[in-house]
């Protein structure tokens, strides 16, 4: 496991794939290229960790931080995302990897961590409260994807109680 280099941007892409054009785990409607990707990744990593479980070589999956809100009082909190390659799915690749993410993004400065999930998704649920995420609401029919209305709940991790100290650090590898 490591942090996302502009190479891992194709299999990431790919990772992402079915989740934009098979399903409505993701709001996109166009699954993004390799080189949208490999920007995307160049940009988060400017300010959260973008981080990738590799297992000879492959990338089987990944997690990032991104920004939570645009107002300035939400600046210690982040989102955070999660995604595995299907057929590595349920083999502790997603644990690993939030439990390396999530930190890196403690140590930043961040304070709360929030995931959102299209729901239902049982293995998504399942993984963020085995991590003891809680449920704090959901968005009904917010996303209209593949011919139906999705909810979207939101699950919260605190990070850390104290008061911050100062702006969360920008992440650089």
């Amino acid at each position: 496991m490591g942090v996302a280099r502009p190479d891992d941007a194709p299999a990431v892409a790919a990772i992402y794939r079915p989740s934009v054009t098979d399903s409505p785990v993701s709001f996109e409607l166009e699954a993004p290229s390799a080189r949208e990707m490999q920007a995307r990744i160049e940009r988060t990593l400017q300010a959260y960790p973008w981080l990738v479980y590799e297992r000879d070589g492959d990338v089987l999956g990944y997690a990032y931080g991104s920004r939570h809100a645009g107002r300035a009082a939400y600046r210690w909190s982040a989102d955070v995302s999660v995604y595995v390659r299907p057929d590595a799915m349920r083999t502790g690749i997603g644990r690993a990897l939030y439990q390396a993410l999530l930190p890196m993004l403690r140590n930043l400065g961040y304070r709360q961590a929030f995931a959102g999930i299209t729901v239902p998704n049982a293995a998504s649920v399942g993984l963020h409260e085995a991590l003891a995420f809680t449920p704090v609401g959901v968005f009904r029919r917010v996303g209209y994807k593949l011919d139906a209305w999705h909810d979207v709940g939101w699950w919260q991790l605190e990070l850390s109680a104290e008061p911050p100290a100062g702006d969360p650090v920008p992440f650089w590898p």
